[in-house]
């Protein structure tokens, strides 16, 4: 797919996402717990356990300050070509994703 065109429909993807997104704080409780163990756990496995970076960078508040939700949004959901990172797209519903990145965004252990 040309790049482009996969940057229109990422971006359309996004935008569909933002605009259907619920509250973050509506995830279960249970969900939450589990999404913060995965954060730990399958992302600390290569953003390092305290998430300072590791194999991959840090996923600190001050690291993605000048990253955009967009790109954070399709990053996990899509992974990035050429590294490590995998597609989290058939584990995380998409308000999942944005949960992980208000999580992100404040900082994890808060």
């Amino acid at each position: 797919m040309p790049l482009n065109n996969m940057r229109l429909k990422t971006s359309s993807l996004f935008l569909l996402a933002l605009l259907t997104t619920p509250v973050i704080a509506s995830l279960p409780e249970q969900r939450q717990q589990e999404l913060t163990h995965l954060l730990k756990h399958d992302c600390g496995s290569c953003h390092g356990m305290t998430l300072k970076g590791g194999l991959g960078p840090s996923l600190l508040p001050e690291s993605l300050k000048a990253k955009s939700d967009e790109l954070l949004f399709v990053t996990i959901l899509e992974g990035r070509h050429g590294t490590p990172m995998p597609p989290w797209k058939t584990q995380l519903s998409e308000d999942d994703v944005h949960w992980i990145i208000q999580l992100l965004r404040h900082g994890p252990e808060e």
